[in-house]
């Protein structure tokens, strides 16, 4: 980590080797390209997270360019990430503002005060594990535990995605279309498309939805009238955060799966391009977690870095960390267009709901993932006990109350789950 705190980029072009390292730069149009390309990578569920939410996603998108900005400078530009909205919150900030899936969140601020506390709790660690390594983490959240906590906060979802779409049987019958869209383009699909699946599955059921509505009169019509009023370019509308101790002990747990999830991007990005990223682990951290709390400072999502643009360097084999300064520009920009905004929320509760579906599913999925992945022993009785607690408390909503305070299911299932694990793990040791 000697030397400066950036590195000095040496141009290459993509023709002469396999691969472009994070400390290696391409022209200028090639990086606008692939700008470009990590910016269509990330929106849909950047999108799609402050949505279900009820947040507005023109901020969302906004000060997720701001926060991949603020990564880049915190990690001198040598790990190669977009920040994006994280779905990890979605459960404990429906839980903590009792919001039911529709239209914008009235206890908005309140969310933004847990958001915000979540984000200090995880530059803290960062300013740990700058100072004494990782190891510790690793220990607490093996891949057994951070699985089934990601497995359960996806089964916790399950009953607000489908008593969304339950009001009605034209709103079943769309959430249902929707799933079939999105499958349709996860199998049907290929290259960058393949990887925009929610994305485009989304669109195709928002353009079912408004053939059988505006065009057949069935159900409830798209109104377009909002759009038409709004203006190209405008201010996001930026929202004070309240600081609720109830809805901070909620939403601030969460940090632990963000940190899991940064730990496996540095891994993963570490692997593929041969590099040793394991240094700036707690810088990483802590630009994570500043950008979270400055997100919920103006009335954004908490943000992590994204699975999407994994993929998308994975594929292209191009690792170069100013890409995501030219993709942060460009999510900017889209945060200053109202009429964008408008457009966004002009998609029907039956199609988000249908989309709830698959998400947090895939969610729940990606545990299971992590435990293949890493080759999990579920014939382990630690591991085994561990899992089953923390997916029964969790997707059951188990809640411990502290006088005023309340631990709801998925701060119950995360802390009681690593507790347990630790607890079992060391009495299976020889004494």
């Amino acid at each position: 980590m000697a030397g400066s705190w950036f590195p000095h980029w040496k141009k290459v072009g993509i023709s002469e080797q396999a691969l472009v390292a994070p400390d290696e730069r391409l022209s200028s149009a090639q990086t606008l390209v692939m700008g470009i390309q990590h910016t269509v990578a990330m929106f849909g569920s950047t999108v799609l997270a402050p949505l279900l939410m009820g947040f507005d996603p023109n901020v969302a998108i906004f000060m997720s360019g701001v926060g991949t900005l603020l990564f880049f400078l915190l990690v001198g530009g040598r790990v190669p990430s977009y920040l994006g909205s994280s779905f990890a919150f979605i459960g404990v900030v429906m839980a903590a503002t009792g919001y039911a899936g529709q239209g914008a969140n009235p206890n908005l601020a309140m969310a933004l005060g847990g958001i915000i506390a979540c984000g200090a709790v995880y530059a803290l660690i960062g300013l740990v594990v700058m100072s004494t390594g990782t190891g510790w983490i690793e220990a607490l959240m093996p891949p057994a535990v951070t699985g089934a906590i990601v497995m359960m906060i996806g089964l916790n979802l399950a009953p607000v995605a489908v008593e969304s779409v339950s009001g009605s049987p034209f709103s079943s019958w769309m959430a249902l279309a929707t799933v079939i869209c999105i499958g349709g383009a996860a199998v049907l699909t290929r290259g960058v498309l393949q990887r925009l699946l929610i994305l485009v599955g989304l669109l195709a059921a928002y353009g079912v939805y408004a053939l059988l509505t505006n065009g057949f009169g069935l159900g409830t019509p798209i109104d377009f009238s909002a759009v038409a009023q709004a203006p190209w370019w405008g201010m996001p509308t930026f929202t004070a955060p309240t600081f609720n101790l109830h809805a901070m002990g909620l939403i601030a747990p969460v940090a632990v799966i963000l940190v899991a999830e940064n730990l496996g991007h540095i891994k993963a990005v570490g692997a593929m391009t041969e590099r040793n990223l394991t240094p700036w682990t707690g810088r990483a951290f802590l630009g994570d977690g500043l950008a979270t709390m400055l997100s919920g400072a103006a009335g954004g999502t908490g943000v992590t870095t994204y699975a999407e643009n994994i993929g998308v360097m994975a594929v292209t084999r191009v690792y170069s960390t100013l890409i995501f300064v030219a993709a942060a520009v460009m999510a900017m920009v889209m945060g200053f267009s109202p009429r964008f905004g408008a457009v966004i929320q002009t998609i029907p509760g039956p199609v988000m709901g249908g989309a709830s579906i698959v998400v947090f599913g895939l969610i729940a999925v990606a545990g299971a993932r992590i435990w293949v992945q890493n080759q999990v022993d579920l014939s382990n009785n630690a591991n085994l006990i561990s899992i089953a607690v923390i997916l029964v408390l969790g997707a059951g909503n188990f809640s411990l109350h502290f006088g005023q305070f309340t631990l709801d299911g998925i701060g119950t299932a995360t802390f009681g789950g690593i507790i347990l694990h630790a607890l079992l793990r060391w009495r299976q040791r020889p004494h």
